[in-house]
């Protein structure tokens, strides 16, 4: 067993979306960087694959985009629903000031192995696979560094600055007691995989029914689909047995019929137990959370990938400079929370709407429902839905990136 030490000015926890961007960008500006990530590689099924218009539009600023779309995806343009039975349109992104006017759904380990492998033309990259952070190293009240898990050994991290972007069950965020406030989801969600034929219907997204929704998302040769369950439900589906939640997904989308069959076990359906909170505080002297780590985000609209990469921006535009000069300040810290808590809060507040007045409703309703006024008016008016798709594709404060280019490895 071999136990190693490195010094650093940034060490990243975390291999996700907020961690691999916000390494990417140091590195690119020149500051020496170490990102820890627990997994041997980036594949996990059903996480977020939805690359929305202002990560796209990140990618423009980086000089990245046509190679960043040369990974395989398919595009989302518009977004509609069939409520009971009536269809309707509802959000279009085509009007979008941007230079991609649709999402990208993009299976989450391409868009991270595309950031490590850009992140590897600089010298001052440093990825670590197979390596948990599990502690936090504090000295006189500061932290300085992390201690993390290898299969051969421990490693130590010395460093000016340790960024938590392990996820919403963060250890950083748990190591460093910093507090979190819990707004409560009422719904869990199922996702499994069902085959595409061409003959199905490419409109598809979302079906809500009395007591049941599912969301379909069309990803080439198959339907990446969200059953949506009350909270804490998965026993009692699990009790009426596969048979029946087969029967409840071909009722919603009857064109399965002839391959529900796919479903052949438990094992094929995975359950995201879904959790919306928010840090008090997200950080403390020496240590920072963004991402995940800082704010659980709900499925609602997909926009938990890109509020990551949207706090890894904001976060290198204001440390690279600090980091790089090894002086960086609380003050620092606190203008990177107080930038990105509005767009947070908003966002978390619009979902939160969206449960409590739709989801919640539906999930305990047992008559057929019918579209609520303001998705009539989406349907009747086109104009309004350049709405919804402004809040959803851009947001309300879209960062962009102000960190210079380092040279390349030669």
């Amino acid at each position: 067993m071999a136990d190693l030490s490195i010094t650093t000015r940034c060490c990243i926890a975390g291999g996700g979306p907020a961690g691999m961007m916000l390494g990417f960008l140091l590195a690119r500006a020149g500051v020496d960087v170490v990102v820890l990530e627990k997994h041997a590689d980036f594949f996990r099924d059903f996480r977020g694959d939805t690359v929305h218009p202002s990560t796209l539009e990140l990618m423009y600023e980086l000089g990245l985009l046509d190679e960043f779309l040369k990974v395989p995806h398919q595009k989302i343009q518009k977004l509609g629903a069939q409520i009971g039975v009536e269809r309707l349109q509802m959000i279009d992104f085509s009007h979008l000031p941007t230079h991609c006017r649709y999402i990208a759904m993009m299976p989450q380990w391409n868009f991270l192995n595309f950031l490590a492998e850009h992140g590897k033309r600089y010298a001052t990259f440093d990825l670590h696979m197979s390596t948990e952070a599990v502690d936090l190293i504090e000295e006189g009240g500061r932290v300085v560094g992390v201690r993390a898990k290898k299969a051969d050994g421990e490693l130590t991290i010395r460093a000016d600055l340790v960024v938590g972007c392990d996820g919403r069950h963060s250890t950083m965020r748990t190591k460093a007691s910093l507090e979190s406030d819990d707004y409560g989801s009422p719904m869990d969600v199922l996702w499994f995989r069902i085959s595409r034929r061409e003959n199905d219907d490419a409109d598809t997204f979302g079906h809500v029914e009395a007591g049941r929704m599912l969301i379909m998302l069309d990803r080439g040769d198959y339907w990446q689909c969200a059953f949506v369950i009350p909270k804490g439900g998965i026993e009692a589906v699990k009790a009426r047995g596969l048979e029946a939640f087969r029967a409840s997904v071909v009722e919603m989308s009857p064109f399965l019929s002839d391959r529900i069959g796919e479903l052949k076990s438990w094992d094929d359906i995975k359950l995201l137990t879904v959790t919306v909170d928010r840090l008090r505080q997200w950080w403390r002297p020496g240590l920072i959370c963004i991402g995940d780590s800082a704010h659980a985000m709900s499925p609602i609209g997909g926009v938990g990938i890109n509020m990551a990469v949207q706090d890894a921006v904001a976060a290198a535009n204001r440390l690279a400079g600090p980091l790089k000069a090894r002086a960086v300040r609380d003050e620092d810290l606190r203008a990177i929370e107080k930038r990105r808590t509005l767009p947070v809060r908003f966002t978390q507040w619009m979902q939160l709407i969206i449960q409590k007045r739709v989801i919640t409703r539906v999930l305990a309703s047992e008559q057929r429902p019918k579209p609520p006024l303001l998705f009539k008016l989406f349907g009747i008016f086109p104009a309004l839905r350049r709405i919804p798709a402004r809040l959803l594709g851009v947001g309300i404060r879209p960062e962009h990136i102000r960190t210079p280019q380092a040279a390349l490895n030669v």
